[in-house]
């Protein structure tokens, strides 16, 4: 059901995500900068605000604050997942796997490289610091007028 918890959650996390992809660029080798990047990680950030975020809003403070890390951890296994699972794509279509397996496998490793690329200071606080700001602000709006 939409509350306006649900709806401040997905329109504050989409544009966290757009923000922290957009941060992470320059992070990556050159060239390999994972196609619609942000794109994808924006709607992954609106799905998880929607769905994790907005759904536990108005249950109080501390509450906001474990929501806002989980949702923080959900988007970050989502969108490796996402981003390991569109190379894994294109690299079969490439035929660079002998077979299915190695192909699934090929994910956990795309994401551990991925998310290597990405475990950074400054990438890692902005994330975690806007999600809480995010969840502290869903759980206002959340409490208030839901």
């Amino acid at each position: 059901m939409p509350t306006f918890g649900r709806l401040t959650a997905a329109i504050l996390f989409a544009p966290l995500c757009w923000y922290v992809s957009l941060l992470a660029i320059p992070l990556f080798p050159e060239g390999r900068v994972p196609p619609m990047w942000a794109e994808i990680n924006a709607v992954i950030g609106l799905l998880m605000g929607w769905i994790i975020a907005g759904k536990r809003a108005g249950d109080g403070t501390s509450a906001a604050i474990g929501y806002g890390l989980t949702t923080f951890a959900a988007i970050i296994f989502w969108s490796l997942f996402a981003h390991s699972f569109i190379e894994m794509i294109d690299r079969s279509l490439n035929k660079r796997y002998d077979g299915p397996s190695e192909a699934v496998i090929s994910i956990m490793e795309l994401a551990a490289e991925l998310g290597g690329w990405l475990a950074t200071p400054q990438i890692l606080g902005t994330f975690v610091v806007g999600s809480l700001i995010a969840a502290l602000i869903t759980e206002y709006i959340g409490s208030r007028y839901s």
